[in-house]
């Protein structure tokens, strides 16, 4: 079939096969090409299939030589309907990573659920004995809590007060004003259990229960802070108290991984484009206005840059550069003081006539449609391709 992008707001509903494995191809290139990081040699990566948990499995596999077990929640294709971009990029991965002679098996499922976390301990016992290195980057808006059976929604709010501020529709470039009403009743509380540490130590007991963490055992969570103008509806909103959540966790799994020499870190990451942060009002706006800053600036990354620096310059290149609160911040080239003064100047001007021209839409889509495979250079779209594509590990 021949595959075109179609969206509904911030989601496209297609997913192109080649234009996903193109760029995985592009990611492991930019990979092998920083040459090799004395890292962790066998990986879990929760959440794997896009984003900053896909960019840290290329990085295991192809900056470490890493054998990697990937957990993710993807829908795979039916005839004539593609599979979601996280299901083709992760075939693509195995590929790449079983051409290079490299181990890789993936789990697709629910990664709350304790069957999931079973099926994993089960898949090390049997394949790698133990690991060294767990990546938690889930980014789900719902959550089935596995022993009660209740079902949580999150929300993006913000905490007290009405919040009014500019965003932009990224498909049109049209400036416009947003109000979002505070949180109320269960929304923190509900959004903390969806996005916050709860089951990242749920995941670190289960593995450590099971005695399949090795000694001398890392493990990493993803977090954002993000600047002044977007705290009230993210870093002070319901997000914010989710990944406050998420931080205090990394304290207390570091005191249960003692005993085997290990450590918890949270990483605050860059603003970039994906999924998640596509749903979030005043985002786009501020990511576009960041793009053309840190462009200009020659100081850009995207998800692969950043891990592949978290990576070789901090996690396992001997300067951790903690924070007050013992975060590692790989945010530092986004935060720093000239970046931020130029955007906030930027976002005071913003219009629908000049954002064209002081900021960086036409980026903000390009990475937008590259997340489903789409726009990526060297893909030929008017071509038929084939939707049925398979993950090599997964048993269908």
């Amino acid at each position: 079939m021949i595959i075109e992008p179609r969206t509904r707001g911030f989601i496209c509903l297609t997913s192109h096969p080649i234009g996903c494995a193109q760029n995985v191809k592009n990611q492991i290139e930019y990979v092998t090409s920083k040459g090799k990081i004395d890292g962790a040699k066998k990986v879990l990566v929760i959440g794997s299939s896009t984003g900053f948990g896909l960019a840290s499995r290329i990085t295991s596999a192809f900056g470490s030589d890493a054998a990697t077990i990937g957990v993710f929640f993807d829908k795979p294709a039916s005839p004539n309907r593609p599979a979601s971009p996280g299901f083709y990029n992760t075939a693509a991965f195995e590929q790449e990573a079983h051409k290079a002679g490299l181990y890789a098996k993936s789990i697709n499922g629910d990664a709350f659920s304790n069957e999931i976390k079973e099926q994993v301990v089960n898949l090390i016992k049997e394949d790698l004995g133990q690991i060294d290195l767990i990546i938690y980057s889930l980014a789900s808006p719902v959550r089935t809590h596995p022993n009660t059976g209740e079902r949580f929604k999150s929300v993006l709010k913000p905490i007290g007060e009405v919040f009014t501020n500019k965003t932009v529709d990224f498909h049109t470039g049209e400036v416009s004003e947003i109000s979002i009403n505070p949180a109320e009743g269960d929304d923190i509380e509900n959004t903390v259990t969806v996005m916050g540490g709860e089951d990242w130590k749920m995941w670190m007991d289960a593995l450590k229960e099971a005695n399949v963490l090795a000694d001398g055992v890392q493990t990493v969570a993803y977090s954002y802070i993000g600047p002044e103008v977007t705290k009230p509806v993210y870093r002070n909103g319901t997000i914010g108290a989710a990944k406050d959540d998420l931080e205090a966790k990394a304290f207390i799994i570091a005191n249960d991984l003692k005993a085997l020499n290990g450590n918890a870190y949270v990483s605050v990451n860059k603003a970039l484009v994906t999924q998640a942060s596509s749903a979030i009002p005043v985002i786009p706006l501020y990511i576009s206005l960041l793009y053309k800053t840190m462009k200009e600036e020659g100081v850009h990354e995207g998800c692969i840059e950043q891990i592949q620096r978290l990576y070789s310059q901090r996690l396992f290149g001997g300067d951790l550069s903690l924070d007050s609160k013992g975060r590692i911040r790989i945010d530092d080239l986004e935060m720093r003081e000239d970046i931020q003064t130029k955007v906030v100047q930027l976002w005071e001007s913003a219009t629908t006539e000049n954002l064209a021209s002081i900021g960086d839409l036409e980026g903000y889509s390009t990475d937008f449609y590259n997340l489903f495979g789409f726009k990526v250079p060297g893909v030929d779209y008017d071509q038929e391709v084939d939707e049925m594509v398979s993950v090599p590990s997964i048993q269908e």
